[in-house]
């Protein structure tokens, strides 16, 4: 067992199998993180615009990830980070206020549901063309909170913009960040 774990949390549809979480875990693994991914149950899909829907989905998941965690001891590790996307910066975001720790926190493309309980100490980023969250909203939410928060212009909520190259310049920038702030001691 490691002394650092890596918690992933999931999108609806953004398995850990994509870009974000995929090289995030790969920068975990490498500061020798232990690795363990929230598994939700089936979620509804259709969601978008409908807050209430969210809502629902983020409690039905948020329930997914207290089960799994029952047996883990937080304080066994000196570092712990939760690296999040869409919804799931949500469920990361609250679990960690709910359960009173205080893990190192990336909330990719944050959603409206995040915003209350998104920790001062994480950084987030997002995309301006994102239909699932409000620029105006994620950028006044941050600031109120003091989260650092990289805009990328024209990026969807998977943080692309349809130009393949470009998008990769992206992804590099994204992961940069990323490491530089899970190896900061801040």
């Amino acid at each position: 067992m490691s002394n650092q774990l890596a918690v992933l949390f999931p999108g609806i549809g953004y398995h850990i199998d994509k870009p974000l979480l995929y090289y995030s875990a790969k920068l975990a693994r490498a500061r020798g993180c232990d690795l363990l991914a929230v598994q939700y149950p089936a979620l509804p899909t259709g969601l978008r615009g409908h807050a209430e829907k969210i809502e629902q989905a983020v409690q039905t998941a948020l329930s997914a990830a207290e089960e799994q965690f029952t047996a883990i001891d937080w304080t066994a590790y000196d570092r712990v980070f939760f690296l999040s996307k869409s919804i799931g910066t949500a469920i990361a975001a609250r679990y960690a206020v709910q359960h009173n720790i205080h893990p190192r926190q990336v909330y990719y493309t944050p959603i409206e549901q995040a915003l209350p309980y998104l920790d001062p100490t994480g950084i987030a980023f997002h995309g301006t063309a994102d239909p699932w969250a409000n620029t105006e909203m994620i950028t006044n939410g941050c600031r109120k909170i003091g989260i650092p928060l990289y805009l990328t212009e024209n990026a969807n909520h998977s943080m692309e913009t349809g130009d393949t190259l470009h998008d990769i310049f992206i992804l590099h920038d994204i992961m940069d960040e990323t490491a530089h702030w899970m190896d900061s001691t801040t």
